[in-house]
Parts: structure tokens; C-alpha cells; sequence
């Protein structure tokens, strides 16, 4: 028997996603964002307010990459959510990681993040219930570390997901079905 939780947020996994943008003054802004989602094979939607100061480094440069976080990487993925870029001038410098100008948009890669999508601006969707950043997905890169037979194996990513419930982290990545084929004996 179930038991009622009341206005519970209980979508789980909610993937854990650092934005990359420059601001004005060139210096690279990165914020850890769990709400973001594909909406299209070559469209990311990503839910952010607009005091983030990433939000508003979208808009003017109207790029930004997208790297899912991983385990590697949980340290700073999560200081890149707790410090603000609109008071913390020196947020990236303090993580010692690295970023290169992406080929393809006017975005930072931030080469720790095995993972990146590279994406131009689209639009800002804003309604009586969301404000949505939209982007295209030009180009996508990963290291070869993360990769079997050409693809990104999600085992070798160890990405990690949030939860909303206690608001832990959680490595993703066992493989326990396959897409299109788990399912096929209940179509009989």
C-alpha cells in the first residue's frame, strides 16, 4: 500500500548537467543544472531562472555546452551548483580545471567533463509555468575513455543523477534492458 507524501517532487533520476557559457568579460561561467531534458534528437531543453548569471551569458552569446557530471568529477560538479557566479569571481579558477574554446560554438569545453554537447541558442520559452532555455546540439564530443565500438558506453561515463528525495548523488550506468526489445513479449 501506498502512502501519501503530500506535494512531493518524485521524478528520480534528475541528471546532474554542467552549463558552460563566457560572460562578458570572456571568463568562462559554469552552473550544475538537474533539470534539463531532450526535447528533440538534436534539441535540449533546460529549465534555469533568470538570475542565474549563466542565463544571462546565454543570451548574449547565444551558446552554451552541455556535460553530463560524473563520478570522477562529483566534487566540483556539485561546487559548480552551491557557489554563484553572479557573486563568486573567481568560481571556475577555484575547481583547477581547464576549459578550451569549443570549435563549432562560442562556448567553453571544459575538458575534465568526459562528455560534452555543444549547442547554439535557440529560443527562451517562457509561460505562466516554465522558463525553458532551448538549444541546438551542433556537436557532441567524449573521450575515447568513455567510448565502446564508437559510442558512449554509459557504464565506462559514470554519470551521476540527483535525487530529489534527499537530495543525494547517485552513479548511473548498469545496463539492466534493452530499448525496443524488453518489452516485446507482452506485444503477443
Amino acid at each position: 500500500m501506498k502512502k501519501d507524501l503530500g506535494n512531493v517532487s518524485g521524478l528520480y533520476p534528475m541528471p546532474v548537467l554542467m552549463i558552460a557559457t563566457y560572460g562578458e568579460d570572456g571568463k568562462v561561467d559554469v552552473m550544475n543544472a538537474a533539470w534539463g531534458v531532450m526535447c528533440d534528437p538534436d534539441k535540449i531543453a533546460l529549465s534555469l531562472t533568470d538570475s542565474h548569471k549563466t542565463v544571462k551569458n546565454i543570451l548574449k552569446s547565444k551558446a552554451f555546452t552541455v556535460a553530463p557530471a560524473d563520478v570522477k568529477n562529483l566534487e566540483a560538479a556539485d561546487f559548480f551548483g552551491i557557489a554563484s557566479g553572479n557573486t563568486m569571481k573567481d568560481k571556475f579558477e577555484r575547481t583547477g580545471y581547464t576549459a578550451v574554446k569549443s570549435k563549432f560554438v562560442n562556448a567553453p569545453v571544459i575538458e575534465e567533463f568526459p562528455v560534452v554537447m555543444e549547442c547554439e541558442f535557440l529560443e527562451k520559452v517562457v509561460t505562466d509555468n516554465v522558463n525553458f532555455i532551448v538549444g541546438r546540439i551542433v556537436n557532441t564530443a567524449a573521450d575515447e575513455r568513455v567510448m565502446t565500438n564508437g559510442k558512449i558506453d554509459p557504464e565506462k561515463l559514470e554519470a551521476i543523477s540527483f535525487d530529489t528525495f534527499g537530495f543525494g548523488y547517485y552513479a548511473t550506468g548498469k545496463k539492466v534492458g534493452t530499448a525496443w526489445n524488453s518489452g516485446k513479449k507482452l506485444m503477443k
